[in-house]
């Protein structure tokens, strides 16, 4: 397998590959391995030269654990994209360099079925499956982990030979351990991820076309919008309050609306206007979007537009919401910071996001609130590596920008922001009755800060609470070298 340099023609292409432009990496190759085996090459190959390697899927790394100028060996998966019925395990195979929309696709054309994966169809399994998995249809079916059957994983030993192991969730498979791990850990912590197997923890027999949840015949999404300039801080706070009593209400496993999921854009003001946007599936969907918007639009009386649409599964997979993956996405240098919420937003909270939301500053970001929990929350917070269950929201400030002027301002007002949203706890979302942490796919470095993380509780409770010296022993055990490591990356014991 040849080593692409800077001076090949696929270089920059290749080096480039990545979603955040707030981040730079050269590496001094890339290799595109096309088997199992030829990431056990390249990996082999980085650890005997001493050179530090890093893996990229989809390249939709939120914070610069890929695109850092310390790597020296990018392992693209791009080219391994395969996704097939393994009959041996009666699960589905996907090599970890298909992206979540060829996912969808093959799974509904070839079986009928889907995995309630992610938003955006352009991101990478290999990444996105291990960090959890939350998307449109989580509260209906629960994470993309909690449907993980196994992983293939290349992974280095303490003498520094690179090997593959596979870990299934069988009880009496002795990588078990291994396997949980990838059901929310995190990506580029033990190894490399070469290929995952999918299948419902309930589904029985051998039948393809039940070895996932079904997909719907049709999603009904919904969009509404109000002009920011209606708004006085009475309206906003009791559209805010709706939103999250509702999402109170609704967040258990045994709600009648968890095929409803819901995202309101907090945009600021000089966005010009304020959104929910949201889909619903099944017999239902209707009904339900009129409940679900009578209980919080309907009560704030300003005005606003609606759109409902009827869409077939594939084609609302294949392109969700287009206006939110326009053209000039893929260009953005951006932060985000996530938040878990176990309770509404305080008073405090709301009158917080109305002072930043309305500040004078030349940037364009928001507060997007996301309902969560449903199937979500029916496993136990140690079932998975991922143990926020109880959650009723996930929550973001995010920010970007297209030049390099624009990076002071919005770092300044998406950090201060946060910070002030949590000010009894050091400006972050300490696990407590209220907040319940972070979700590791939405990464932020600054809680590794102590100007940002001022509550004297590590980064990794926010991600794994009580799982994290777990997943430590998981790491001492397949990476004793800790040959994968980043920012956020997982300790050995």
């Amino acid at each position: 397998m040849e080593k692409i340099t800077p001076d090949d023609i696929r270089y920059t292409d290749l080096a480039e590959k990545r979603f955040n432009k707030r981040y730079t990496g050269k590496p001094e190759y890339i290799f595109l391995p096309a088997s199992t085996n030829e990431v056990i090459e390249a990996v082999q190959d980085a650890v005997n030269s001493k050179r530090r390697p890093v893996v990229r899927s989809g390249g939709h790394c939120l914070e610069g654990f890929v695109a850092d100028p310390t790597v020296q060996v990018l392992i693209d998966m791009s080219l391994m994209t395969n996704i097939y019925f393994d009959t041996e395990k009666s699960a589905f195979a996907v090599e970890a360099g298909a992206t979540v929309g060829e996912l969808y696709r093959r799974l509904f054309l070839g079986w009928g079925v889907l995995l309630p994966a992610g938003e955006y169809p352009g991101i990478g399994v290999g990444g996105h499956i291990l960090g959890g998995a939350f998307g449109f249809l989580c509260r209906e079916y629960g994470l993309a982990a909690d449907h993980l059957y196994g992983v293939e994983m290349v992974s280095v030993d303490a003498s520094g030979k690179a090997h593959s192991v596979v870990a299934t969730r069988e009880s009496d498979d002795r990588n078990r351990e291994l396997w949980w791990a990838h059901t929310g850990g995190g990506g580029g912590n033990f190894g490399i991820v070469t290929r995952y197997w999918l299948r419902s923890p309930d589904a029985a027999g051998s039948d393809p076309a039940t070895a996932l949840p079904k997909a719907p015949a049709s999603v009904t999404t919904f969009r509404v919008s109000w002009d920011w300039k209606h708004f006085d801080e009475a309206s906003f706070t009791h559209l805010v309050k709706n939103f999250g009593d509702w999402a109170l209400e609704n967040s258990g496993p045994g709600s009648h609306f968890t095929p409803l999921f819901s995202l309101i854009f907090l945009n600021h003001r000089n966005v010009g206007s304020i959104q929910i946007k949201g889909l619903a599936t099944g017999p239902e969907a209707t009904h339900l979007i009129t409940e679900h918007l009578a209980d919080i639009a309907g009560p704030v009386g300003l005005p606003y537009t609606q759109q409902i649409e009827i869409s077939a599964w594939l084609q609302f997979a294949l392109n969700p919401f287009p206006e939110l993956f326009q053209t000039g996405f893929d260009k953005v240098h951006m932060k985000g910071k996530d938040a878990f919420f176990r309770q509404p937003f305080t008073d405090g909270q709301i009158a917080t996001a109305w002072k930043y939301l309305n500040a004078e500053v030349p940037i364009g970001g928001m507060l997007a609130m996301a309902t969560y929990g449903g199937k979500v929350n029916s496993l136990s917070p140690d079932a998975t590596a991922s143990p926020q269950r109880d959650s009723i929201m996930d929550v973001a400030c995010n920010t970007g920008w297209l030049s390099p002027e624009g990076a002071a301002p919005s770092l300044y007002w998406v950090r201060n922001f946060y910070k002030d949203l949590f000010p009894g706890t050091g400006g972050v979302p300490v696990p407590n009755e209220q907040t319940d942490g972070c979700m590791i796919n939405h990464p932020d470095t600054d809680l590794t800060d102590v100007q940002w993380n001022q509550s004297g509780v590590p980064w990794f409770t926010f991600y794994y609470k009580e799982n994290y010296a777990r997943l430590q022993q998981v790491k001492t055990k397949w990476d004793p070298l800790n040959i994968f490591h980043h920012a956020l990356s997982i300790q050995p014991a």
